[in-house]
């Protein structure tokens, strides 16, 4: 039901008959919730948060347009903070190989593994990337992810790394999403490098990095630190020039063993490590005292049928910030359901439904830099929001393959999707 008049001094619109799940953490209330709350938008943002109670007079005058939420809860629209949508072909084959026994490790030094998408992506045209990449994003723009970030990192040579950022930025200009691209040139060593991977960190931080930059294709740049890609040594050299291009950093970090890399990604500002199933004492301290997010990808974990899971409990004493996100790649993690994440968070790993829902809201814009401006529902954030039909948020970590979404705000209208 929509009702109200216009006026300039009103609200662009209000929700009312709502919880709010706003993840504020000045809300003592579990969630941020505020039971029968209201929020209204202005220009695209945040203009109000609270009770309805609160309000000093009746909705219709406050607002040109008043929405009635009939009960339904709203929290921040969700976010994806580590994806790598973008991809040539499939690894079913590796999945198989996985299935009989091979190891991660030992199918990517077999050249079954990122070598047989970097060989796709490559011969892959840019409408077919885009086209592809459309299909994986559309379930998870349906579960009310309104910013998804984007990695290259299949192509590791100029032309296909640039044809992946270019797909990524495109994916932002025509479906209703946000996107944040990031570099991932430092990926794994090309076959034509021949295993040299200081040879190929050359090329990277000399000739793509650049001219992907000089192309404004890039957002942020991230690298894999672990011992079938590149040393914490080769790593600082990439983060040496992202600093001279003041952007932003980020690591996959202690997948496999743990070479330091958090520690490297601390001490050098990281927004997030992700992955850190094997970081330790001195990687968790660090991360804590440089407030580099924990980028958690339980998906990967799944696929992959790995045992040693994320120091969850000493990431809550040490007070390092927990994000959630699907990892949406080929090999690893084909996982394009953001709301299932969050539910294998809780049961693989030991979050909370509180935990998780923060991971892929507030935690998850902290691990993309976008923390002033999105994650919460605050006061001057913009206005993307999801209404949901569920008695409770906990709802979203608990159900397996249901979407209860009812309608996505996005900068303070609703979406088509």
């Amino acid at each position: 039901m929509v009702t109200g008049t216009m006026s300039s001094e009103m609200w662009d619109a209000i929700w009312v008959d709502a919880g709010l799940a706003t993840l504020d953490l000045g809300i003592a209330a579990p969630f941020g919730r505020i039971e029968d709350g209201v929020i209204a938008v202005k220009d695209g943002r945040i203009a109000h948060v609270g009770a309805r109670d609160d309000l000093p007079r009746p909705v219709e005058h406050m607002a040109a347009v008043v929405h009635d939420a009939e009960g339904a809860w709203i929290t921040p629209a969700l976010i994806d903070c580590h994806t790598h949508i973008v991809h040539g072909g499939h690894r079913a084959r590796e999945f198989d190989l996985r299935l009989q026994g091979a190891s991660y490790a030992e199918i990517s030094r077999s050249g079954v593994g990122i070598r047989s998408t970097v060989m796709a992506t490559r011969a892959a045209s840019f409408e077919d990337l885009l086209v592809s990449a459309a299909r994986r994003l559309e379930p998870l723009v349906s579960e009310g992810v309104t910013v998804v970030e984007i990695k290259s990192g299949y192509g590791l040579d100029l032309d296909t790394e640039l044809k992946m950022l270019e797909v990524a930025r495109a994916i932002g200009e025509r479906m209703p999403v946000t996107v944040v691209t990031t570099f991932l040139g430092a990926h794994a060593v090309p076959a034509e490098f021949d295993g040299d991977a200081d040879r190929y960190i050359d090329f990277v931080c000399d000739e793509v990095l650049p001219a992907a930059v000089e192309r404004g294709l890039v957002d942020q740049v991230d690298a894999f630190c672990e011992g079938i890609a590149f040393s914490p040594e080769q790593v600082g050299r990439v983060f040496d020039v992202a600093r001279l291009f003041n952007l932003p950093i980020k690591l996959h970090a202690e997948q496999l063993s743990d070479l330091g890399g958090s520690i490297l990604a601390a001490e050098a500002g990281a927004l997030s490590c992700d992955h850190l199933e094997f970081v330790g004492p001195d990687g968790i301290d660090a991360l804590a005292r440089s407030g580099t997010v924990a980028v958690l990808l339980p998906g990967a974990f799944f696929v992959l049928g790995k045992t040693t899971k994320p120091p969850i409990a000493a990431f809550r004493e040490a007070g390092v910030r927990m994000a959630v996100a699907t990892d949406c790649n080929p090999g690893s993690s084909p996982v394009t359901s953001l709301l299932t994440t969050m539910n294998m968070a809780c049961v693989l790993f030991g979050l909370t439904p509180e935990e998780a829902l923060a991971g892929t809201t507030r935690e998850a814009a902290r691990a993309l830099g976008l923390a002033a401006e999105r994650g919460t529902l605050a006061v001057g954030k913009a206005a993307d929001f999801v209404l949901w039909r569920i008695q409770d948020p906990a709802e979203l970590s608990y159900r397996i393959g249901f979407n209860p979404r009812i309608e996505v705000i996005r900068a303070g209208a609703p979406t088509l999707i």
